[in-house]
């Protein structure tokens, strides 16, 4: 199975980015609709808009809560579960380095490059949300 690894800075505190990562209203807003809660077992479900391709239904399960440094969760759609990991770094300048470990993903031609198209579009729809707070 292939990774993806990528890194952000926002100017925001780590405290704003971890809300924006574990409140579900704040998760809706840049991400997608979901029932998700920050506990650790807690089984979730997003749902997207779908499309011909695709449901539009994401399921996964929360495996580590670490207030407000790391956040780890599967999620997937049909066979194929990505485990996501999260971790935010508060820097001098008050802002938050957010770091993406994401694994599971499948060995296909495009299969990296998909799922970093889809996590850069995210982050980017989370930046701009967070540049508005």
């Amino acid at each position: 199975m292939a990774e993806l690894v990528l890194d952000f800075q926002f100017t925001s505190s780590i405290n704003q980015v971890w809300t924006a990562l574990t409140d579900s209203n704040m998760l809706a807003k840049w991400m997608w609709k979901n029932d998700f809660k920050p506990v650790v077992g807690y089984k979730f479900t997003y749902r997207a808009e779908p499309n011909e391709w695709w449901d539009g239904i994401v399921e996964g399960q929360v495996l580590e809560v670490e207030e407000p440094h790391s956040l780890s969760y599967t999620w997937g759609t049909g066979p194929e579960v990505h485990t996501v990991v999260w971790t935010l770094t508060a820097l001098e300048d008050g802002g938050t380095q957010l770091h993406l470990d994401q694994t599971g993903i499948s060995e296909q031609p495009g299969a990296v490059e998909g799922a970093k198209y889809g996590q850069m579009e995210l982050v980017g729809k989370l930046e701009k949300l967070l540049a508005e707070a």
